[in-house]
């Protein structure tokens, strides 16, 4: 029997990532995030495609989840996830708290991470700084190191296990106060 966590919640996840075997309450498509209403802090990963570099080809992904899930990082605390570079945070008038390498946690490539966390520190030292196995994406002009691979659509979406571990320990340091003071 698993224990699932009950203190945070995930929201806008991959059913087949790691937080339906790590959280008791998470919302991906199927199940509407906007439909969350509190009063536990979240984890938010809001669809990135309608904010980065190649916004234009985004058909499919809503760009108002990324409003919504700052919203609920504001209200409730916790931590929102999301691309370096995204134009999101710029676009909603907020700076990432916290710049990370994917890596660090077992990511196949870099991956830059912008974090925006409300109410909570991170939960700890960072990992160990790692080497890549993969590349994200080749930019105009950039040598790619020899023997590191191009990363699929899959690999490049894939979040860590224990990187969604470290982010619930920090969003959960969120909630403690707000809960003791309702």
């Amino acid at each position: 029997m698993s224990c699932l966590r009950t203190d945070v919640v995930a929201l806008y996840v991959d059913p087949l990532g790691p937080y339906p075997r790590l959280v008791a309450e998470w919302y991906d498509e199927t199940r509407d995030a906007r439909t969350y209403a509190g009063p536990l802090p979240v984890v938010a990963h809001p669809p990135c495609g309608p904010w980065g570099r190649n916004s234009f080809a985004c058909t499919k992904q809503d760009a108002g989840a990324f409003a919504h899930a700052l919203e609920m990082v504001q209200r409730f605390g916790g931590i929102l996830e999301h691309p370096e570079g995204s134009r999101a945070f710029a676009a909603h008038g907020i700076w990432p708290t916290e710049v990370v390498d994917q890596v660090r946690w077992g990511h196949a490539c870099r991956k830059r991470t912008w974090l925006y966390a409300v109410r909570c520190m991170p939960a700890g030292p960072l990992p160990p700084a790692r080497a890549p196995t993969h590349w994200c994406r080749k930019r105009p002009g950039q040598v790619v190191p020899s023997g590191i691979r191009m990363a699929s659509k899959q690999i490049r979406r894939r979040t860590p296990p224990a990187f969604a571990v470290w982010l619930l320990d920090t969003a959960a340091k969120a909630g403690a106060p707000a809960r003791e003071a309702a």
